[in-house]
């Protein structure tokens, strides 16, 4: 029993530290570039940005589990971007991110995802860059987005050696107060109850896309509810509580 209580500790303190995808990034015009972006999300307030102004980027990562800082990691990000209730699909984002290892059989079969696929995708360094230079400082919109977010911090910290800044939305932000006890959670579930139709499940793009027409779904909604913008919304939150 003591042997087996190790073994489990080696492992998970063995996949806590691994980093073959996540290298430390070291160019200094890199560095510059996303602390000057962490000081323009700073200087945003995008709580009191009226809807049909307010620019996101809704996105979607696709990992091999659920918990990063036992060995998990992001497999694919996908991307897109919109403005107000509108989805901008000719601004989209989707990137592998290199690993010498491959899925699990059941992640594979979950998400279509092989080794072949990883071993050609460009390091998670660069990938996160990209994804940086693609997003700016627009708020991320996700899908039950702790999932994201607890990914996100972690990448970023052993890839970029930074703190993870953007402001993430949860679409249930918004559902919340438009169908209050409705008791969905999946993105199935959501998508099945507004009519969206997701030409690929598990695939994070396409889950990005089905996310986005989620969120345009419910700004539209809050709109004929009567809120003007984000903070709106956050006080009617508070007095539901």
């Amino acid at each position: 029993m003591v042997m087996h209580q190790l073994l489990q500790f080696v492992r998970q303190m063995t996949g806590r530290f691994h980093s073959d995808a996540y290298a430390s990034i070291s160019d200094p015009k890199q560095l510059a570039y996303i602390r000057d972006l962490h000081r323009e999300i700073k200087k945003r307030d995008v709580l009191h940005i009226p809807f049909d102004e307010l620019r996101v980027v809704v996105f979607d990562i696709e990992t091999t589990g659920f918990y990063p800082y036992k060995g998990d990691r992001i497999l694919t990000i996908g991307a897109v971007k919109m403005k107000g209730d509108h989805i901008l699909n000719e601004n989209t984002f989707y990137s592998a991110i290199y690993s010498d290892r491959g899925p699990s059989e059941e992640i594979e079969k979950l998400t279509g995802i092989t080794k072949e696929q990883l071993v050609v995708a460009p390091p998670i360094r660069d990938v996160l860059q990209r994804f940086y230079q693609f997003v700016g400082s627009d708020a991320l919109v996700a899908h039950h987005s702790s999932h994201e977010k607890q990914f996100m911090k972690h990448a970023n910290w052993l890839a970029l050696r930074t703190a993870f800044h953007h402001r993430i939305l949860d679409t249930s932000f918004l559902t919340e107060v438009t169908h209050p006890g409705l008791g969905l959670h999946t993105l199935d579930e959501y998508c099945d109850y507004y009519g969206i139709i997701n030409q690929q499940r598990h695939h994070a793009l396409h889950d990005a896309i089905a996310t986005a027409k989620l969120w345009s779904e419910s700004i539209r909604q809050v709109k004929q509810f009567g809120y003007t913008h984000l903070k709106d919304v956050y006080t009617q939150l508070a007095k539901m509580k």
